[in-house]
């Protein structure tokens, strides 16, 4: 039965063509706005590790004053001290902890081939690597000994690879990063976590680090920093001091199990009162242990404008399937006569009903399949733009799917009220007119 109702549609669709391909368009336009910023927002709040985001930690501690616009239990301080996190990191209280921070360096080619130029650095601790699982093409990264040590090693990622070596196992190598040589001792494979999760504050949807070195190494060999600085008091001739009041750190924790969770927030806190007790903390204990996504959304990863833009789509493609509604009406009452002469057959008004269902389903499939299109190309416009996400907006296979599962659903609610409106055809007052 349901094959002849498709048979029915099909029909019918040729017999108004004009009708037809306006609903088409109409259904099509409203998914596609609605399914390319719904792509857009998908991608920017997505999870950016979803194997272990709910084992990664970001670390807070309130070390500011208790003046200056400070508001007793609010958001505590973005970052750690130098301090705080070398002690936390010296305890090593987590399953694994990392210290960190952006930079930035000239780095010199060995081959004089190319200028010196400016590389996206990152400075961190040893456990960088396996707590976000960071792929490797060549070699691995450093040990705690080499954190200890300030050894002069580096890891590159895949792309500086292949612009200084032409993607060879470089391990071995010694590149010049400043006036310091390093040497080589792993090559990440293609990797960027999007969103940039770990470190926000260079932007959320910014290319990762080119050139990876110990923090320890960093510091000592006095490589550029980037990111947020926040001081208060006095830092001296060196914001970057150990004792400087200043913090300017990323410091997260992987811990594996809820109990170890909880274990290590009580830890923080015993930590912040000793703090206190020292007099290096002037406000209460405020500390705040958050995995990815409640870091991501208490740090609103996703831009504002996105989110209106969603809201707006969806009222988009609203406006588009009431459009729709009053295209199919018009439609079904223009077949009235159709309708009465199968009723007058013995068809029942479910079956009235079911074969208008179809109708509308068979529109929502073809709508979805146009619809698709005009996403495709809605993406392709956002990546020619020139925002941080642009080359990040891709169509998956889930929202390739949802594009078509929308299309139908929506088509399908577009068309109940004409459904039941052809279920009330009278059948004898139709057969009269006629």
């Amino acid at each position: 039965m349901i094959r002849y109702y498709f048979e029915l549609a099909l029909r019918n669709f040729r017999r108004s063509p004009g009708l037809t391909a306006l609903m088409l368009l109409t259904i099509a336009i409203g998914v596609g706005a609605c399914m390319t910023t719904l792509t857009i927002f998908h991608v920017l709040s997505r999870d950016p590790i979803p194997h272990k985001s709910s084992q990664l930690y970001n670390v807070q501690l309130d070390a500011g004053r208790a003046n200056g616009g400070f508001t007793p239990g609010g958001e505590p301080m973005l970052q750690l001290t130098r301090f705080d996190a070398e002690a936390l990191l010296r305890e090593a209280r987590a399953d694994r902890q990392v210290v960190m921070t952006g930079g930035g360096t000239s780095l010199t080619p060995g081959d004089g081939k190319e200028r010196p130029f400016i590389a996206r650095g990152r400075w961190a601790s040893s456990d960088f690597f396996a707590m976000f699982d960071v792929p490797f093409l060549y070699g691995n990264g450093w040990s705690k000994a080499d954190d200890a040590n300030e050894a002069r090693v580096v890891v590159i990622s895949k792309a500086l690879n292949e612009r200084l070596f032409g993607g060879t196992d470089s391990r071995g190598k010694i590149i010049r990063l400043r006036d310091k040589d390093l040497s080589i001792i792993g090559v990440l494979n293609d990797w960027r976590p999007a969103p940039h999760y770990f470190d926000l504050t260079l932007g959320a949807y910014g290319d990762t680090a080119e050139v990876f070195a110990p923090f320890s190494t960093a510091l000592s060999l006095k490589f550029s920093t980037w990111g947020n600085f926040n001081c208060w008091g006095n830092v001296g001739n060196d914001p970057r001091g150990v004792n400087a009041p200043c913090s300017w750190l990323q410091y997260w924790a992987q811990l594996d199990t809820p109990a170890k969770a909880e274990a290590y927030k009580d830890y923080l806190k015993q930590y912040s009162d000793k703090q206190r007790a020292a007099n290096r903390f002037e406000r209460p204990t405020n500390v705040r242990l958050r995995p990815v996504m409640e870091w991501m959304s208490v740090q609103q990863v996703v831009p504002a404008d996105v989110s209106l833009q969603l809201w707006l789509a969806f009222g988009f493609l609203a406006v588009c399937l009431v459009n729709t509604v009053g295209l199919l009406l018009a439609k079904c009452l223009r077949r009235s006569g159709e309708i009465g002469v199968r009723r007058a057959l013995g068809a029942p008004r479910r079956q009235i009903f079911l074969q208008f269902l179809v109708e509308a389903g068979s529109l929502g499939l073809v709508g979805g399949l146009l619809g698709l299109v005009l996403t495709g190309l809605g993406l392709w416009a956002v990546r020619q733009g020139s925002s941080d996400y642009a080359k990040l907006v891709t169509l998956d296979l889930p929202m390739l799917a949802t594009t078509l599962v929308l299309a139908i659903v929506a088509s399908l609610l577009a068309g109940l009220l004409p459904a039941w409106r052809a279920t009330l055809v009278t059948p004898a007052l139709q057969l009269k007119t006629q």
